[in-house]
Formats: structure tokens, C-alpha cells, sequence
């Protein structure tokens, strides 16, 4: 469980084929000290296991299948990811309930300077929207944020320069592709009103 504030910017040093698998060797001395083989790490919002350590990092797996529902698979040696490692009982609950467990991709459709922010424009899948309301919280790229406005597929949020500065955010594009985690919640709720029905 995560919650989708990113603890740091963490560089993809290389990218090994297995398979049908990646493997992943990220560079990321800000998480190094403590790091133990089997801890969870988000990795721009999938949930991946650390497999071995280096001194300046760790080295994850994403499986096949995994690759197929998330932007990892897009990713090369050099590329930039938001990190954050698992909840801890005592860590503060700043952000929400993130799983790391990708439903989907979203692309960005626009972005428009606001005064101290700016508004960002992403298309979901049209499955994923009926979980998204207007100041509801969704993770993208595992970065916990507010929804502003939803309107049809598209969806709407306001980046401080901050949240900008220290994941992602500061890259993104028209037309970069980005994976979404909607709200446990909103998702529990449906399958219990479905089984009433």
C-alpha cells in the first residue's frame, strides 16, 4: 500500500529483456539505506519487488503482463520514474489509498498555465471515468492528486510548481502516455452496490 506522494525521482540506469520480462536497474541513492530483497517499491504507480541491491540502487522485474497494462514497457535508460516505497503503520496518510496495481493508461491531452498552477488535461479510458468525480483523488504515474473537473473521458488537475519539480509532472507532454490508479473506494462501492442488485 502506498500513498501516492513520490519520495524522489529515481533515473532508470538499464533495461534487460527476459522473456517476455523487463528487467529494470534503477539508480536511486535517496532509497538505498534500508532497502531489503522482496520490498515493495512504486515505480511511476506499479507496485514492482526489489530482486537484488547495488550500492546506488536495486534492480526490479516487471512481467510480461504487467507491461502490457502500463507504460513501463515504453520506458529506456534514462528516463526518470517517481518512486515510493511502501506505507509504513507510522508514515503520515498525506495523499490516498494507492495500491500500485495499474487499471489503465491515460494520455495527456493539454496543458494551460494558471496563476500558481498549472491545468492539466488527460484522456482515461471511457471504463475508468465512471470512477472519477470532481475533487475525488486519483494516482497518476503514482502521484496522489485532486481531481478538478471531469467532463465526458477527460479529466482535470491543478500542479503546483512543487508537485511539478519533484516527480514526473515536469516532463509530461502532449500525447505521453501515463498510468492510472483510480480510487479503491470508488471501485469497492461499485461491487457492493452490484450485489445488492
Amino acid at each position: 500500500m502506498f500513498t501516492g506522494l513520490v519520495e524522489c525521482l529515481g533515473e532508470l540506469e538499464r533495461v534487460d529483456a527476459e522473456g517476455g520480462n523487463r528487467r529494470f536497474r534503477v539508480l536511486a541513492p535517496q532509497l538505498r539505506e534500508g532497502l531489503a530483497v522482496g520490498d515493495s517499491i512504486a515505480h511511476n504507480g506499479v507496485c514492482l519487488t526489489v530482486e537484488a541491491l547495488h550500492p546506488q540502487g536495486y534492480e526490479v522485474v516487471a512481467v510480461a503482463q504487467t507491461l502490457a497494462v502500463t507504460n513501463l514497457g515504453k520506458l529506456r535508460s534514462g528516463d526518470r520514474l517517481n518512486l515510493e516505497r511502501a506505507l509504513l503503520p507510522s508514515t503520515r496518510m498525506g495523499g490516498h489509498w494507492v495500491q500500485g496495481h495499474v487499471d489503465g493508461i491515460a494520455t495527456v491531452v493539454r496543458s494551460l498555465p494558471r496563476q500558481g498552477s498549472t491545468q492539466w488535461v488527460l484522456r482515461l479510458p471511457k471504463e475508468l471515468v465512471r470512477y472519477c468525480i470532481p475533487k475525488g483523488s486519483i494516482a497518476l504515474d503514482g502521484i496522489s492528486l485532486t481531481l478538478s473537473e471531469v467532463e465526458g473521458n477527460l479529466v482535470e488537475v491543478n500542479i503546483i510548481p512543487h508537485t511539478a519539480k519533484m516527480t514526473t509532472i515536469g516532463t509530461w507532454r502532449v500525447g505521453r502516455t501515463v498510468n492510472v490508479e483510480v480510487d479503491l473506494l470508488a471501485k469497492y462501492v461499485e461491487r457492493l452496490l452490484a450485489a445488492r442488485a
